[in-house]
């Protein structure tokens, strides 16, 4: 164990909208948690269910909540980084819970290994209400990340611990994408940094309900697609930019292809214009 004096301040921000009852859970889950110290901040993302009063009255001082017009996750997690202190930055989605040794167990991980900069726990799916098993796919691994996550996102935001010195390094979440800002920004991250994994399934990630943001949008392979166009305009070296043309050639192929059954020929050029442009 390490000693209560040299604990960091853990700064804790959930993003919600509109889900005052899971919120609260969610808070529950971080008030539960045996490491302190910890501040929790709420990022309140312009909801009009009163979830701001509802956290007051619950919480009183134990829980801050920081509001902005709705703009999306994106800009709510950076507006929590924003007001928070800590050295150690955790995030948590409204929708998902942690169990009561998630932070200690990270903290420690972190202290033991001064090297490490990001690492994150394993996972429980939930949808609907009945536990599932991840797809191979899914799977996550320890290290060298990057080559992976080109494909899909491997990192969940609600297991991550990082330091905020990364968090700053690397621009936060980009507040242009409505969705796949979390894969734009472990892709940014794992470019040098290696993501570790504890293996113990400390958070609940919890599916399946309406208003889950992946229903939100169609089509998340055309921000990954952009994501990986960012990545490759502002270098990259070797193989990684290699892996990553060759992960853009296939998107933008299937995006094309989309575009053109939908009859959207200037979306399909557009597609085919982004490889092009990444290719010279």
């Amino acid at each position: 164990m390490f000693d209560c004096a040299a604990k960091p301040l853990v700064s804790v921000i959930i993003p919600t909208y509109n889900r005052r009852p899971m919120v609260c859970e969610a808070i529950d889950s971080v008030l539960a948690q045996r490491y302190r110290p910890f501040e929790l901040i709420v990022a309140d993302d312009g909801s009009d269910d009163e979830t701001a009063e509802e956290i007051g009255r619950r919480y009183g001082r134990s829980v801050r909540v920081v509001s902005d017009p709705h703009r999306g996750v994106a800009a709510s997690r950076n507006l929590g980084v924003y007001n928070s202190t800590g050295p150690y930055l955790a995030f948590l989605d409204s929708d998902d819970l942690w169990q009561p040794n998630k932070l200690q167990a990270q903290v420690a991980f972190m202290q033991a290994d001064p090297s490490a900069a990001i690492c994150q726990t394993e996972e429980i799916w939930i949808r609907h209400g009945r536990r599932v098993n991840p797809k191979m796919r899914h799977r996550k691994a320890s290290g060298d990340l990057f080559r992976a996550s080109l494909e899909l996102c491997l990192v969940s935001p609600s297991a991550v611990l990082m330091t905020r010195e990364l968090f700053a390094r690397v621009g936060g979440f980009d507040e242009s994408f409505p969705v796949c800002e979390d894969y734009d920004l472990w892709l940014r991250i794992s470019r040098d940094t290696p993501i570790h994994l504890i293996p113990e399934q400390l958070v609940i990630k919890r599916g399946g309900h309406v208003d889950q943001l992946s229903r939100s949008t169609w089509g998340f392979d055309r921000f990954r697609a952009l994501s990986i166009k960012k990545l490759l305009d502002a270098g990259l070296p070797g193989d990684k930019r290699r892996w990553a043309l060759q992960v853009l050639e296939r998107k933008t192929a299937i995006l094309a292809q989309g575009a053109r059954k939908r009859g959207k020929r200037e979306e399909a050029a557009g597609y085919e214009a982004m490889l092009q442009s990444s290719l010279s």
